[in-house]
């Protein structure tokens, strides 16, 4: 079986909880959404870019030149969850190589996670607000799939946009505070509108989230300001 796999490369993640650590990225082409922020186009619309089709053997080769030092291997796209079959292959083969697998996706496929949950470390887990978006909501979906990736070391991520609606950050929080409200939460401004708005407006969801969760964090895209992929 192949996959559709857009790069694989080495570098630091710009995101999230882990922010800073240096993974192995192998991101898969393809994604169901279309956020309007979208900063990876071309792993989803051939129009802007491509794919080459890899099979296990070929992935791991490519990925044991390059993963000396890293913290994990980050599956990331597009959306890898589109492709669950082919990561029900390649996942026992890097758990055989020993490496963490942290898993970044849009959180909306639960079936597809369970085909595979018990072979991932870490979920950076997406809630895609449809006020930031411009697009449907998908509540139903995030909230199901945070109550199975809750299994594993869990964090959630949020873009702010200058647009982003309160109402949408109060249904977002109710959400992960169901499933845990331990569970870190991630307010990432988007990195085409970073301005003091866009930040106050974050520092202002920042308080109002900490009446309900322990841990929100405002983490901008460091791999965009320092200029890397």
């Amino acid at each position: 079986m192949n996959a559709k796999i857009s790069e694989i490369f080495q570098s630091i993640q710009g995101e999230g909880k882990y922010l800073g650590v240096r993974q192995v990225f192998i991101r898969f082409f393809g994604c169901e959404l279309n956020c309007r922020w979208c900063d990876t186009v071309y792993a989803r619309d051939l129009r802007a870019g491509g794919f080459t089709e890899m099979d296990v053997d070929e992935i791991m080769g490519r990925v044991a030149l390059i993963w000396g030092g890293c913290h994990s291997i980050s599956l990331t796209g597009g959306e890898p969850l589109l492709q669950v079959d082919f990561l029900k292959e390649l996942l026992p083969q890097l758990k055989k190589a020993r490496q963490r697998i942290y898993l970044e996706t849009n959180g909306i496929k639960a079936k597809a996670l369970q085909e595979i949950v018990n072979d991932i470390d870490i979920i950076a887990a997406d809630i895609k607000l449809p006020s930031s978006t411009q697009g449907p909501p998908f509540w139903k979906e995030h909230a199901e799939f945070l109550r199975l990736a809750r299994q594993q070391d869990l964090f959630v991520k949020t873009v702010i946009t200058a647009d982003t609606h309160i109402e949408d950050i109060r249904r977002a929080v109710a959400i992960v505070a169901e499933v845990d409200p331990a569970v870190t939460l991630i307010l990432q401004p988007e990195s085409g509108d970073c301005n003091e708005d866009v930040f106050d407006k974050c520092r202002f969801f920042q308080k109002s989230c900490l009446q309900t969760l322990a841990d929100v964090r405002i983490v901008p895209q460091i791999h965009k300001i320092l200029g890397l992929r």
